[in-house]
């Protein structure tokens, strides 16, 4: 997938899926506001120690959604069951958005509460993305979401700036950047594993495409003990050039994606060729509909199950149950 794939990321599942029919989100057990939210790193993120932007929320005009732009410091927001997780399972969840923006709600928090609503303790990432303009305007102008530039379209170096801000580049560290608050959330979570009824063995990362990218790049690490124990790959994956190598005790993988996404499937597809070269055991399901960005969407097939597939998946590995 190339930059520019990972540029049309950026709002098409952040909004285009937000403009349809919604599933009917989880009744929420507590109010967001009373959730508890902690910094991911004990102090000022590294490499952001000078960052000036001022994190915003935007509501997607005619829904109930809100994205998230310009953060600089990551969070975890924690949702733990009411039955106090006999499941001893974690779930990290990262939210998509081309990594310029965070489809927070129907990728973070609608997950987070069904998960615990499944006996499952869940935390929903917010990680660092790449700077946008301050104004709102500028990227919803007249509460519209700008085109997506088709594969291929980025401006040529030394162009003037392009009035769409989807045009313009990814700093080189965004993804960098974004896969150590992956690394330092499963760091944050396996520390305070008793506290939260947690195994640290049972942590799960997952993510939604530009989170699915982040997601892919925390089962890679080089360092084996700071990897997630298993991984959830949904609408994504590696960005950028071939697929990375697959190295040895790689975490297991369930892998989601519908056929007639154009962003994610045919990436997503060769991953998971990848990992099953590697006999890294991953488990890939294709469905027939779903574009880009389904996520907790309501689309009129069976996409609308991955979550149940993603949780029976995780139940083959005794990770719903004491």
């Amino acid at each position: 997938m190339n930059r520019l794939s990972t540029l049309g990321v950026v709002l098409t599942g952040a909004l285009v899926a937000s403009f349809c029919l919604a599933q009917t989100p989880p009744v929420p057990e507590q109010p967001l506001a009373s959730r508890q939210v902690l910094p991911v790193w004990p102090g000022q993120p590294p490499g952001t120690e000078n960052a000036t932007l001022k994190e915003s929320a935007i509501h997607v005009p005619n829904t109930n959604l809100h994205i998230l732009r310009n953060v600089t410091t990551p969070t975890l927001t924690v949702f733990l069951p009411k039955s106090g997780n006999p499941s001893k399972t974690a779930v990290i969840i990262a939210p998509g958005g081309g990594f310029r923006v965070l489809a927070i709600d129907q990728e973070g928090y609608w997950v987070a509460d069904w998960f615990a609503q499944h006996g499952v303790a869940a935390f929903v990432l917010k990680y660092r993305l790449a700077p946008t303009p301050q104004s709102d305007e500028e990227i919803l102008p007249g509460g519209r979401m700008p085109a997506v530039p088709p594969p291929g379209a980025e401006s040529p170096p030394g162009a003037a700036t392009p009035r769409n801000p989807m045009m313009i580049p990814l700093p080189p560290d965004t993804q960098r950047n974004a896969v150590a608050d992956g690394l330092q959330a499963i760091k944050l979570v396996r520390s305070n594993a008793a506290k939260w009824g947690i195994a640290p063995d049972r942590v799960l990362f997952m993510g939604f495409s530009a989170g699915a990218a982040l997601t892919a790049g925390t089962m890679l690490a080089e360092n084996p003990a700071e990897r997630p124990n298993y991984v959830g790959v949904i609408y994504g994956g590696p960005i950028g050039g071939p697929i990375p190598s697959i190295p040895a005790n790689t975490p297991p993988a369930f892998l989601a994606v519908a056929e007639d996404d154009p962003l994610a499937s045919a990436a997503e597809i060769k991953f998971f060729e990848a990992l099953r070269e590697a006999k890294a055991a991953p488990e890939l399901h294709v469905y027939r509909s779903g574009q880009h960005g389904f996520s907790m969407m309501l689309r009129n097939g069976t996409s609308d199950h991955w979550i149940d597939e993603l949780y029976w998946w995780m139940a083959s590995y005794d990770l719903t149950k004491p």
